[in-house]
């Protein structure tokens, strides 16, 4: 396995997550989950939480997604929004039919 830099968050809108500062994100790392591609690190609280560093991207589970390497996002960051009322990643882009078969 390689050693690569996490991709941070840069920009999140979901304002009522624990770990959201001024649509920021503070969590350490994030988890992306498949096969929807929703933060699994979502945490609705009245207390916040979190670093005072960018949040990063831990974990990508979404297989379908063209940024995913080994299970690892490998855009150059990621921004995470509201789809369909559940907090998603908005970098996510689908992989081709033929992308998936060749994997």
């Amino acid at each position: 396995m390689k050693t690569k830099i996490m991709p941070h968050v840069l920009s999140c809108s979901v304002r009522e997550c624990a770990y959201n500062d001024q649509e920021k994100c503070c969590a350490g790392a994030i988890t992306v989950n498949g096969p929807e591609p929703l933060c699994g690190t979502y945490f609705k609280s009245r207390h916040k939480g979190g670093m005072e560093s960018p949040g990063a991207v831990g974990a990508c589970k979404n297989e379908r997604c063209i940024y995913n390497e080994s299970l690892e996002c490998a855009s150059h960051g990621i921004q995470v929004t509201f789809r369909s009322g559940r907090p998603a990643c908005k970098t996510f882009s689908e992989k081709s039919e033929q992308e998936v078969w060749d994997v």
